[in-house]
């Protein structure tokens, strides 16, 4: 177990992005790019829920920046979008019962647990 933990502090210290890191930061810049053309075009209504997709888009983009530079602050902003993202698909899949936001926000879950991971954490800086 020693030898083990002493080879992942090598790893951590030489550093690097881990792949399923970056895919991830791809897949929310995508769909941070889609919920900010559906906030534009009225998709989310034109009251609060314009304003706070915009601003927890906003925020998402920023985080997965700071993520893709290992910044501990990225990686907090990406983390709490995950979790809002996924409950705001299960929150549209109760109520419009459309299979899509079901997966998107599993696929976002699924995101928040590799994040979470203490080999990712170490690599941030």
């Amino acid at each position: 177990m020693d030898e083990r933990e002493s080879v992942r502090k090598l790893q951590a210290k030489a550093g690097g992005l881990l792949p399923g890191v970056a895919a991830i930061c791809m897949f929310l810049l995508f769909l941070t790019m889609v919920n900010v053309y559906g906030a534009l075009v009225g998709g989310f209504g034109t009251g609060i829920g314009k304003y706070g997709v915009l601003t927890l888009c906003t925020m998402l983009a920023a985080g997965i920046f700071g993520l893709l530079r290992l910044r501990r602050w990225g990686y907090s902003l990406v983390m709490a979008g995950c979790v809002l993202l996924a409950m705001g698909d299960i929150y549209y899949f109760s109520k419009l019962h459309v299979t899509f936001f079901a997966l998107r926000g599993l696929f976002e879950l699924v995101f928040f647990l590799y994040l979470v991971r203490p080999e990712v954490r170490e690599r941030l800086r």
